[in-house]
């Protein structure tokens, strides 16, 4: 191979040098980005992740007669917190307007929920039928309630639980400057 051939095709010369460094620091600069969009997704995500659940570790507080959780509300202003329903991880939405927990049919599957009778239900959607079923433990927080009160509803969309009046009933609600309360006398 001639000194012009290895020229041309950049062996040894310092053009052939140039090329290869650029071609580097192209591959570096699009590793970059690629790191840097990917931090943003994760930063982003867990902050819009926020304002939908901003209770996904709701605060707590203990004394020997009672037991506290605070709620604070979402961006949309709905009380949403995160919890356990006979262990399982689960998403509330605290509904005081529903008068049981209502558990949608594909999380109820999830949970290995009991379908027990069907009876109607009144929603803001007209009458619907829904499964009665019994829940072993509502937990949120530091709130703990046994043998609640259910409803496996097939129509309703998403993972989210209501939290209705079966399990809130059984607290003291407190509602001051935009935060929620729900107080258990320790027994």
């Amino acid at each position: 191979m001639s000194d012009l051939d290895r020229r041309q095709r950049g062996h040894g010369s310092a053009y052939g040098r140039y090329r290869q460094t650029r071609k580097y620091g192209t591959g570096m600069i699009i590793l970059f980005w690629i790191i840097l969009m990917g931090l943003m997704v994760v930063i982003f995500g867990d902050a819009l992740e926020r304002q939908v659940n901003p209770n996904r570790r709701p605060e707590t507080s203990q004394s020997f007669s009672e037991s506290r959780v605070a709620l604070k509300k979402n961006r949309l202003g709905h009380f949403v917190a995160s919890g356990r329903i006979n262990d399982h991880a689960v998403d509330y939405i605290v509904d005081t307007g529903a008068t049981s927990v209502v558990v949608p049919w594909t999380l109820a599957e999830n949970l290995s929920l009991e379908l027990g009778v069907p009876i109607l239900a009144e929603t803001a959607n007209g009458v619907i039928r829904v499964y009665e079923t019994r829940l072993g433990t509502v937990r949120l927080g530091n709130i703990s309630v046994p043998n609640v009160r259910a409803n496996i509803n097939p129509h309703m969309q998403g993972d989210k639980v209501l939290l209705g009046m079966s399990f809130l009933g059984q607290l003291e609600l407190v509602l001051k400057e935009g935060e929620l309360t729900l107080i258990q006398q320790n027994q």
